[in-house]
């Protein structure tokens, strides 16, 4: 039976070890990071149509009522 050399492989290099991004990296505190949730549609809309009727982003609006919510419950 013949030897046969391995086949290289396709996949490269792995990537150098500075570059890599680990699970326990935390993101500077100015840095947005993205929340995954779902709403219903319809509160989405109300949302996002009151946001821009007052001039200011979904994740302002967001931000805005969290923070008034843990002044009303004096948090």
């Amino acid at each position: 039976m013949a030897n046969v050399p391995p086949k290289p492989s396709r996949k490269g290099p792995p990537p150098p070890i500075y570059n890599t991004v680990g699970n326990l990296d935390k993101a500077a505190p100015t840095e947005l990071t993205p929340m995954k949730f779902r709403v219903p549609g319809e509160f989405h809309r109300e949302f996002k149509v009151y946001a821009a009727a007052h001039g200011m982003s979904m994740v302002e609006l967001l931000q805005e009522g969290f923070r008034l919510l843990k002044q009303q419950r004096g948090e």
